[in-house]
């Protein structure tokens, strides 16, 4: 079977993928990217390439790797195609496609191509900075950027702006446009802070901090779409009898988009792929977005998965084909959580941005497990879901139901029944499974010495974990309480029907 590669796709060949045209691979390159992953293939790339098929952006990416080996060699040998399966759940519908994506010219190796690398910077079509260099890269250390190449993403990326500055003489119209898509708050506001640091560290000019500081902009942004990347061998293997040709940087994703950009007019122009693409938003502020994603998604999450976990489902797939638990948390999200999100938010906004998290929930080609949603438990719930909780109660007065039920559940499950080698173990449906918190031992304290009632007013008390006094709601105490009374004596499942007004058996679609 013959590889991806620019030949294979000159042929044309009958495949059920949507090819690029010989004109898409000859664009000019705009955009220079540091990180070669998934999320960037299955993102930001994706969103390039969909645009340049639309006559919009015209332009591709040079991509900067911090080493030699690995997929560099993938993309040299595939020159920079690779194929992008879509696939998922959108508006109810099932989603699957397949894109030849051609949005990368080359791929360069910083540790032995840094000379090339910095070339790039003279070139006066160049617009855009793209990243994601894990958590980490965003980091301030002790770095000489006259080095070949400076160690940190940082330093390279400050020295290749050096170098663009140079090439220019510093025109202040040669200044780019940064957006890193690394995982964390603010990211592009803490990456400029570091440049800055980094430049005087290194001694450079006032003149070139200056323009460092006014000809370039560095966006904060968020990015979310669950890119698994790879699959395994027997669906790679039946994707292959399907493409009619082997891809070895091959990469799935869901269907769903969303990247918010933080920038003015100037951003949106030069962004110009956002116009092809509903999921890709720059405006001033995107906090709205920030919270949307925390709140709905991540904090649906948090208050679901020691339920689901306890009502014997493995994974979030497997609970939403449950029509009481689909229910539940169709409930949790909208009902609930959406009124107490503590930041203004327009309804139908909401109402659009929870559906499409329900849909993601019930992709049949995402196996996320809820054992894995539950690490870190209590300092996600604290994170996610108590300044909901919070906001909801000032805002409404009343018990949030489908809350104290997942309150009450993340308790239960927070039950140990032994520990093993420093690790505490519950137990649910005949099968043991870890607690993997930190107030794991906290809790099996409590469990061996205390009764429901108690344990919950304990708990809800504790300002430590919560940095409130939950207890102080009203009724919100007596809610948790009775609903962790039911499921220890009913199961989570009947507890889940009962609050729906639902029998077990019952299997109507929500």
């Amino acid at each position: 079977m013959p590889h991806l590669s620019r030949h294979l796709v000159s042929q044309a060949p009958a495949t059920t993928v949507a090819l690029p045209s010989s004109a898409l691979l000859e664009l000019p390159e705009k955009v220079l990217q540091f990180g070669t992953g998934v999320l960037l293939r299955g993102l930001p790339d994706y969103l390039i390439d969909k645009a340049n098929r639309q006559g919009v952006f015209n332009g591709r990416i040079v991509v900067v790797k911090s080493t030699d080996g690995g997929d560099i060699d993938a993309f040299t040998r595939q020159d920079g195609l690779y194929t992008l399966g879509i696939r998922g759940i959108e508006d109810g519908r099932e989603i699957s496609e397949n894109v030849v994506c051609s949005a990368i010219s080359r791929v360069l190796s910083a540790k032995s191509q840094w000379a090339d690398i910095l070339a790039c910077a003279a070139n006066p079509d160049l617009q855009v900075v793209l990243s994601n260099t894990t958590e980490v890269g965003i980091q301030l250390v002790s770095d000489d950027i006259s080095q070949s190449p400076p160690q940190s993403f940082p330093g390279k990326l400050l020295a290749f702006l050096l170098a663009r500055y140079r090439a220019f003489a510093g025109a202040k119209d040669k200044g780019l446009v940064i957006v890193p898509t690394e995982l964390i708050p603010d990211n592009g506001t803490k990456l400029e802070a570091i440049l800055l640091e980094q430049a005087h560290r290194n001694g450079l000019d006032a003149e070139f901090i200056d323009w460092l500081e006014t000809a370039n902009q560095v966006c904060n942004s968020l990015v979310d779409r669950i890119v698994p990347g790879r699959p395994d061998k027997a669906t790679q293997a039946v994707l292959a009898a399907e493409l009619g040709y082997e891809d070895e940087l091959l990469t799935m994703s869901e269907v769903y988009t969303l990247w918010a950009i933080e920038g003015d007019a100037r951003v949106k122009e030069i962004l110009s792929f956002e116009q092809v693409d509903a999921g890709v938003i720059v405006q001033p502020d995107i906090n709205l977005f920030r919270e949307l994603k925390l709140r709905l998604l991540n904090g649906t999450h948090t208050l679901s998965c020691g339920l689901a976990h306890l009502a014997g489902f493995t994974t979030v797939r497997e609970a939403m084909e449950d029509a009481n638990l689909a229910g539940f948390v169709h409930n949790l999200m909208l009902a609930d959580l959406l009124p107490g999100i503590p930041y203004q938010v327009d309804e139908k906004m909401g109402q659009r941005f929870g559906m499409q998290v329900l849909d993601r929930f019930r992709n049949p080609s995402i196996e996320h497990r809820w054992l894995s949603i539950s690490m870190n438990y209590t300092a996600k719930m604290q994170m996610r879901n108590v300044p909901t909780l919070l906001h909801y109660y000032q805002k409404l007065k009343a018990v949030p139901h489908y809350m104290a039920l997942g309150f009450a559940a993340y308790l239960s499950f927070m039950r140990a029944t032994r520990q093993e080698g420093g690790t505490w173990y519950g137990e649910a449906n005949g099968q043991s499974y870890e607690i993997q918190d930190d107030k794991a031992g906290y809790f099996a304290d409590l469990w061996a010495r205390l009764e429901p009632a108690e344990l919950t007013r304990t708990v809800l008390k504790n300002q430590a974990l919560w940095g409130h006094d939950l207890s102080a709601l009203p009724g919100f105490t007596a809610g948790v309480t009775r609903y962790l009374e039911k499921i220890l004596e009913h199961g989570a499942r009947t507890t889940v029907a009962h609050t729906l007004n639902r029998t077990v058996a019952q299997n109507v679609a929500v």
